[in-house]
């Protein structure tokens, strides 16, 4: 177990979801069904697509090492511009998803039909998403796909926990263009320091990356 790999891929994790449509999701998920049962299914989607993601990354990771560390350096350098690129449009885009989950949402739904609806809509709406990604560079990158995937879910099940609970009370403290851009920030370091590691710069022993 790495500890500190676990704690970056948290911190990083943390960074790119919270911004994200998934808390939005949650949120709007919260207000339609019972927030445990809510958390109870999205966790669920989080915790099959978190070792679906660590696998694909181990298996990437068996590839030579150069290229899988270019392929890891560019994912993180691209996530970082669309973080970045996208932060202006936090606001605008957190309205467009809160209309978009509402509409998938249904009302009436109790007990185990919420956490199931809960389950599906954010199993769904996640494939491809960048926290996904991002985990499988990690597992690529560094291995102990155990430390990787304890800290991306952890990440995503503190995320949708504040969503369900806190909720709307916590976007209003919480600037989603700041978060945003601090995430996007964390994965162009990154992506900086395997450019620098591949050019045969060398680096601190303590980075976890």
């Amino acid at each position: 177990m790495d500890i500190a790999l676990l704690l970056t891929v948290f911190v990083t994790i943390f960074l790119v979801e919270l911004p994200d449509k998934t808390f939005i999701a949650t949120l709007v998920l919260a207000t339609r069904y019972r927030p445990l049962q809510v958390w109870i299914g999205v966790c669920a989607a989080f915790l099959i697509q978190t070792v679906i993601a660590v696998a694909f990354g181990g298996l990437i990771g068996r590839l030579p090492k150069t290229p899988v560390h270019v392929a890891v350096a560019l994912l993180f350098l691209v996530a970082g511009i669309v973080l970045l690129a996208g932060a202006a449009k936090a606001a605008s885009e957190e309205a467009e998803t809160e209309a978009e989950f509402s509409e998938k949402a249904r009302a009436d739904a109790i007990g185990f039909r919420a956490i199931s609806a809960s389950f599906l809509i954010l199993f769904l709406a996640e494939w491809g998403d960048l926290s996904q990604l991002a985990t499988a560079g990690f597992a690529a990158r560094r291995g102990y796909p155990l430390s990787v995937g304890i800290g991306a879910f952890l990440a995503l099940a503190v995320v949708s926990g504040l969503a369900a609970v806190l909720g709307r009370a916590l976007l209003q403290r919480v600037s989603l263009v700041l978060i945003r851009r601090l995430g996007g920030i964390v994965c162009l370091i990154f992506a900086l320091t395997l450019v620098l590691d591949l050019a045969g710069v060398s680096l601190p022993g303590w980075l976890p990356i």
